[in-house]
Parts: C-alpha cells; sequence; structure tokens
C-alpha cells in the first residue's frame, strides 16, 4: 500500500491502494463485491494466486501459461488476470548482475510465485531449468510447468523431488543460479532452510530468494556462508508492482523515488 499509495501521489493519480483480509471460503463473495465496488484493478497473494482464477473473465497469455494470477484489472466490468511476479523477477535479477539468458538455473517450488519464475525465465533464455519440488500437492503442477517449458520455449526443463539428493546435488553443481520461491524460512519460522545442505552450495552459484521478510533467510546466510553471492525478495516486490502499475494505468512507476522511500536496506 505505501508503495502504490506514494506512486499515486508523485504521478497526481485520484486512486488510494487499501489491504484486506479475506478467508479461503469467502474469496468468491470478496471479488464479487470489488467487482461491484468498480475498483481500477487488485493484488492478491499466496495462497489466493490460483484460487482466484474460476472468479475472473479472462487471463493474459502469461497468466494462462502460469496457471496463476497475482494481479486483477477491471477492464469495463471484466476481471482480465495477470502475472507479474516473473517479470519482477527476471528484471530484479538485473540490479545484482546476474543475467538468465544461455544459463543452467535450479528453482526450488512449483507454487505461484515459482510457476511466473519458472515461465519468464524460460521465455527470457534459460537454457537448462531444474524444477524441484516435493512430492505432495503441487507436484503435478511441476510436471505441467515443465511440459509447457518444453513444448512452448526453447528451454530444457526437467522436474526432481528434494527426495533426490545426489540428482539435487549435481544439477546444483551445474547451475549458475539457485532460486528458492519455497515459503521454508520465511517469518516467523526462519530456523529453517530448504536445502538439507548447505555444503551443496558452491562460489560460482547466484542464490536468490524471493522471501523479503526476513530480508536474510537461512538460506541466504548459508550461502554467503560458502562464497556464493546472494539476494533476497525486495526488489522483485518492487518491480512486479512496478509491472502491475503499468498493467492497470499504462503508466511508468517512479521507480527510483519508490526504490529510495522503501527498498533501501
Amino acid at each position: 500500500p505505501m508503495m502504490y499509495n506514494e506512486t499515486f501521489r508523485l504521478l497526481g493519480l485520484d486512486l488510494v491502494y487499501l489491504c484486506f483480509d479475506t478467508k479461503e471460503a469467502d474469496l468468491g463473495s470478496l471479488v464479487r463485491s470489488l467487482r461491484e465496488m468498480n475498483v481500477f484493478g487488485f493484488n492478491l497473494t499466496m495462497p489466493d494466486k490460483e484460487r482466484i482464477l474460476p472468479y475472473l473473465d479472462d487471463l493474459t497469455p502469461a497468466a494462462r501459461m502460469i496457471g496463476a494470477v497475482n494481479t486483477v484489472k477491471n477492464e469495463n466490468g471484466r476481471l482480465i488476470g495477470h502475472n507479474t511476479d516473473g517479470v519482477g523477477y527476471i528484471r530484479s535479477l538485473r540490479d545484482f548482475s546476474c543475467p538468465v539468458k544461455g544459463i543452467e538455473m535450479t528453482l526450488l517450488g512449483a507454487g505461484g510465485a515459482a510457476s511466473s519464475i519458472a515461465i519468464q525465465a524460460a521465455l527470457d533464455g534459460v537454457s537448462v531449468l531444474h524444477i524441484v519440488n516435493r512430492k505432495g500437492r503441487s507436484w503435478e503442477n511441476a510436471l505441467r510447468l515443465a511440459d509447457i517449458i518444453n513444448k512452448q520455449t526453447s528451454c530444457k526443463a526437467d522436474v526432481l523431488s528434494f527426495d533426490q539428493k545426489d540428482l539435487l546435488r549435481e544439477c546444483l553443481a551445474k547451475s549458475s543460479l539457485l532460486t528458492n520461491a519455497t515459503s521454508v524460512g520465511m517469518a516467523p519460522d526462519t530456523n529453517h532452510s530448504p536445502l538439507e545442505d548447505s555444503s551443496w552450495l558452491h562460489p560460482g552459484l547466484f542464490v536468490s530468494d524471493v522471501i523479503y521478510n526476513p530480508r536474510q533467510t537461512l538460506l541466504l546466510r548459508e550461502a554467503s556462508g560458502r562464497g556464493c553471492s546472494t539476494g533476497n525478495g525486495m526488489y522483485m516486490l518492487l518491480y512486479q508492482g512496478e509491472a502491475a502499475f503499468h498493467f492497470w494505468t499504462g503508466l511508468n512507476m517512479p521507480v527510483e523515488e519508490i526504490r529510495k522511500k522503501f527498498f533501501t536496506e
């Protein structure tokens, strides 16, 4: 809210951004209320990025590929779903001088944010993508993601389980980028890492976490200790917000002013 409301103030826009909590069972009624209020648009976060889909009128091509939405625009009463997480994440890597074109990447997770990152990484030129997930509710989504990437992009994607420790260690050894897109390590449960063994990390690996609370997760602390360069999810938050603002308004967010005010370490 602070980021968007400051943007509205700087650009002289007669808009306000508010936050609402909702229970899973009430998501449909909340969306209907937002539609009836004729809101300009809205964001949503975990765990509603996939649950929102039945309540929308249409999806952008990117959101359709990803199968999850974090941004909705009201176009004359029609709610259009988009996903800016992947765009924001790939853009944030530029601030860490971490190119993605032609690299091998390991991605932890297959939920809404992970799906967006996987699709965008493949579209932006990652050559090989290893999707690592637990054999649970999102395992089928991991397989779906790899299938979409292999059929619709030039990236080669595969799926492995966290239990395949030897294979995971081999994938990390070949990767230039490791991205944690799970919630493991997020506050308040900050004493866990998605990786069982930090010795699998190597100095040539850039380790990135989409979590921004805390700003230094256990994974990032362990990676720094192994000589890896690291980055948290703060700039992903900034740039996915920038992309959402442009989707809603067609205008450019004053990114540098917003960064200086809200995203300094």
